[in-house]
């Protein structure tokens, strides 16, 4: 029975009709996405409802949370290629391998790093941007974040084996259960219960680890082609090497994220809380919106993968284009609406003057270089899902590293707050400019099957 269904998951992502395969697995990838953000909107949303510096906290601890998201892609889009790859070439022993070593890891590594971030919490804090009137908030949301961090890293882990298995709606399903549960848990901690950032931190713990069992559901129950077993824990260091090697670019994409984030918040800081919010809340529309493109994009990497380990390249070719289009498009649509709806958008969260007058210029420079995004966040998807590690390594330093920094370091000192405002923007736009050649290297270098 299980062989009956994976030769029919097997037949329907290399044979079926790559646009309707994109589509059924981008849409609940993109449901994901948008309650995904929804809720981190809800904490921020709720947290600003108790003051300045509480809203500040939450894009505080938010580099910190981008650092157990880099854990958690990084091991499970590592595994997820080789998963997707292995499962093109019918090799379903290696795949269940490959899922068992990325969970265990993951799962060690976050308690390891937790541990050491308790241990010097407030130096980590202050490192992440915190201001001295920040720091309390922020010291009691994250210990919370942390407790959960070993559910939270390995949901990541699990929701990313299952796309690329091909699997989307069972991703959507742990992730939208732990977003709606937060999204519910927030007001009724925060307010009815009246505690505070505590119920804010509670709130999201909670919700990670109810995320987890789900996911961890589907696995032992036997709905997915890999499985979670202690018997393939085993030294292999090939296989580690495998997904060290293809995840890394997501480690060093979301590393970079949480560097950049770092230093955003600690530039921001020298022109105080509303400054720090207001770049927090821009941070998180920006992002809400972008989760449209993204979940497109996150449909496309198991079609990707699949059919380049079945070698079926021209499905590969036809995969992009599809993809990139219909991103633009609808990405396009909602950057317009974003532009002009800035002030109402950031006025939801928090209404000060200050807040306003930097938080609405910096998201409308944010939504006019939200179409130079796509080109390479779906040709960086296209060389890490096809095995590509250094293409996929050197394409993840542009965005969030080689570009930004400069940009924040440069811009800030010769334009002020202009230079926070305006510096992803212009990140984007170089971003583009360089990853145009470098897919256009790899198509031409693809090889044609027959």
């Amino acid at each position: 029975m299980q062989k009956e269904r994976n030769d029919t998951q097997y037949k329907k992502m290399t044979e079926g009709s790559v646009n309707r395969i994109i589509l059924s697995l981008g849409i609940p990838a993109t449901i994901s996405m948008l309650v995904t953000n929804l809720y981190n909107i809800a904490d921020t949303y709720f947290v600003s409802q108790i003051g300045l510096s509480a809203s500040g906290a939450v894009g505080i601890v938010f580099g910190f949370m981008s650092v157990l998201q880099a854990i958690g892609f990084m091991f499970g889009q590592g595994a997820g290629s080789n998963i997707a790859r292995s499962l093109g070439e019918k090799d379903e022993e290696a795949a269940g391998e490959y899922a068992t070593i990325s969970f265990m890891v993951a799962f060690v590594l976050s308690i390891v790093i937790g541990g050491i971030c308790l241990a010097f919490l407030n130096p980590f804090l202050r490192l992440l941007g915190s201001t001295e009137t920040i720091l309390p908030y922020a010291a009691t949301y994250v210990k919370f974040i942390i407790a959960a961090s070993p559910f939270t890293v390995c949901g990541f882990v699990m929701n990313n084996i299952l796309r690329f298995e091909g699997k989307a709606n069972y991703a959507m399903a742990g992730l939208v259960s732990g977003a709606l549960l937060n999204m519910i848990g927030d007001p009724i901690l925060i307010f009815y219960f009246d505690l505070g950032i505590y119920g804010a931190g509670l709130s999201t713990a909670f919700s990670q680890i109810v995320s987890f069992f789900i996911l961890l559901s589907f696995f032992v129950r036997g709905k997915t082609s890999v499985k979670l077993r202690f018997t393939h824990i085993k030294p292999d260091l090939n296989k580690f090497k495998d997904i060290v090697t293809i995840g890394f670019p997501s480690m060093s994409r979301q590393g970079l994220q949480s560097i950049s984030t770092m230093l955003l918040n600690n530039y921001a800081a020298v022109y105080g809380d509303a400054a720090v919010a207001a770049m927090s809340i821009v941070s998180r529309i920006v992002f809400l919106v972008f989760a449209v493109g993204l979940g497109v994009g996150q449909g496309y990497q198991p079609v990707s993968g699949f059919n380049y380990g079945a070698k079926k390249y021209s499905r590969v070719r036809q995969a992009f284009r599809f993809t990139l289009i219909l991103s633009e498009g609808i990405l396009g649509t909602c950057a317009v609406i974003c532009f002009f709806a800035a002030p109402y958008a950031v006025s939801i969260f928090r209404k000060d003057p200050e807040v306003l007058d930097i938080g609405i210029l910096a998201l409308r420079l944010q939504c006019v270089s939200m179409l130079f995004q796509l080109l390479g966040v779906v040709s960086n998807m296209t060389f890490q899902s096809t095995g590509k590690a250094f293409l996929a390594f050197v394409s993840s330093l542009f965005r969030n590293g080689l570009f930004f920094i400069p940009t924040i370091i440069i811009g800030t000192h010769f334009f002020g707050i202009l230079g926070i405002q305006s510096a992803q923007a212009i990140s984007d736009i170089l971003t583009f400019a360089t990853m145009l050649p470098l897919i256009t290297y790899y198509f031409r270098n693809l090889p044609v099957e027959g």
